[in-house]
């Protein structure tokens, strides 16, 4: 065969060959998947706020509370201030730039400075809620003032009448003599979600008008730094500063949905957490104050507490959900009602209660005289529970008595497995613990490591070994010996005048 027949059969050959190859791919091939399709976008571009300060800005004012020398040493004297150099780590509130502590050297008060002058000014911030002339801020703010200021965006200055404030909430309702003023839009701070935009509007160190936005953190929060049970506060990101409290949180809307109140910081200055009031509650606030003077809670008279792991073992609870009921008062609308330490409140007229932080802004919002069904785990079952509302008081009665440990002579434990050395209590004891008769034991001695571990200490009285009563050494000791080495024992203890339940497992009490 020629040459060129030979490169002519070969180049059949290979024609042959890469046909074979188009036409019968790998299978490999075949069975790879097809790319994943992308994510799609959840974000698109960043908000402009230019808009919204336009509208809502002339609505926002400034506040300027003025304390002489003479209100304000009486405030120190009976709220115990601290020395000047302590107040950025001690005061989270926002008090302005020129604020000094009353009576501190080179503060206002201090003998140099004439007794009846300005003294003090907090500086802070509002909004108007109506044209003619209420504006709403936070009751720190204007505490104790002998005169307040209200400075608008047109730089008109009023004097302002406190209608009224309200120390749990931290809302006070100001007038001012004008009509016409720029009311700002209320929104509703129930459908505030974490992620969602939102801006602040204050006078950050006497800086009126400044404009800081960021995120919801988070909603329903329960301030441990802040004694305002009742506030569900919302958590922001936004950057707040002394000066901005009683400042208005809006929605990209242009609505209210917040009062800025607190900051959690360890310098005094902002650290990246915020703390918003709820407007709708303290609209409801405003509306009280405006109506009556004053604002009037629902109260149940339980004390809560938290449930953690350890709890919900001992209580046999199927989980850490709901508010433990640690004590009930006398006299309570809860005892009418038939509650009972230990019972655990799931539900109020039909909205779960995750936490104990949950249940009291649910009732504090309520009139009292209202009736709520609250739902209760109790014994492992669940109860509807019908509790008609008693009226919150301003204060809580405090124990007397500075040394609430049992003064009888210890009588010798028979034994148990925490290793607590109890002590009956007489007539005179209980009395002085306020405790009924016949209730309670003293421990006079902690012996095992896991009691000693979970917190009890000699002077401490076990109203209860998980539901069932003890009032005497035997009967602690009986119903200890009920507890097996794995189980979590719950003892209802009461100690300076407080009752909570504490989980301690015998197995870790070996020493």
């Amino acid at each position: 065969m020629s040459v060129p027949s030979l490169r002519a059969l070969a180049l059949v050959a290979a024609t042959a060959t890469a046909t074979t190859l188009l036409v019968n791919p790998p299978r490999a091939t075949a069975q790879t998947p097809p790319p994943a399709a992308p994510a799609p976008q959840l974000v698109a571009g960043l908000p402009d706020f230019t808009g919204l300060v336009q509208q809502v800005g002339p609505g926002v004012v400034n506040v300027e509370a003025t304390i002489s020398g003479r209100t304000a040493r009486a405030q120190q004297a009976r709220q115990g201030m601290p020395d000047q150099d302590q107040i950025p780590e001690i005061f989270k509130r926002f008090f302005g730039p020129d604020f000094q502590m009353p009576g501190m050297p080179g503060g206002p008060g201090a003998p140099q400075q004439p007794d009846d002058g300005p003294q003090g000014v907090s500086m802070g911030s509002g909004f108007v809620i109506s044209p003619d002339g209420y504006v709403l801020t936070n009751r720190h703010v204007v505490d104790g003032a002998d005169s307040v200021m209200v400075k608008l965006t047109d730089r008109r200055e009023f004097k302002a009448k406190v209608v009224g404030s309200d120390k749990q909430s931290d809302v006070a309702l100001l007038k001012i003599d004008a009509s016409g003023l720029p009311a700002v839009r209320i929104g509703d701070s129930n459908q505030l979600k974490p992620g969602q935009w939102v801006v602040a509007i204050g006078s950050p160190f006497g800086l009126d008008h400044s404009v800081t936005a960021g995120i919801v953190s988070a909603v329903g929060r329960s301030n441990p730094y802040a004694q305002q049970n009742y506030v569900p506060f919302i958590q922001t990101d936004v950057a707040i500063n002394q000066g901005n409290s009683g400042g208005p949180l809006l929605n990209t809307r242009g609505e209210v949905v917040g009062i800025n109140s607190q900051i959690f910081s360890q310098s005094g200055g902002y650290m990246g957490i915020s703390f918003a009031i709820p407007i709708d509650m303290a609209m409801g606030v405003a509306k009280q104050l405006r109506t009556t003077g004053k604002v009037e809670r629902g109260m149940i008279g339980v004390r809560l507490q938290e449930i953690g792991s350890d709890d919900a073992r001992g209580l046999g609870l199927p989980d850490t959900r709901g508010a433990l009921v640690s004590e009930v008062t006398a006299g309570s609308a809860g005892e009418k009602a038939g509650l009972q330490a230990g019972d655990v409140i799931r539900g109020v007229n039909g909205n779960a209660i995750m936490q104990s932080s949950d249940l009291p802004p649910i009732i504090g919002s309520m009139a009292p005289g209202t009736r709520v069904d609250l739902s209760i785990l109790r014994d492992g079952k669940t109860l509807e529970v019908p509790v008609t509302l008693s009226q919150l008081s301003d204060g809580v009665a405090a124990n007397d008595d500075e040394d609430s440990a049992p003064g009888s002579t210890p009588k010798a434990s028979a034994g148990n497995a925490l290793g607590l050395v109890g002590e009956d209590l007489d007539g005179d004891d209980r009395k002085q613990l306020g405790l009924k008769p016949g209730e309670g034991v003293g421990i006079a001695r902690v012996e095992g490591r896991a009691a000693r571990n979970a917190g009890l200490r000699p002077g401490d009285v076990v109203l209860q070994v998980g539901r069932a009563s003890v009032g005497s050494v035997a009967a602690l000791d009986r119903e200890l010996g009920k507890v097996g080495k794995d189980q979590t024992a719950m003892l209802l203890v009461r100690r300076d005048g407080a009752t909570q339940f504490v989980a301690v497992s015998p197995g870790g009490s070996d020493e």
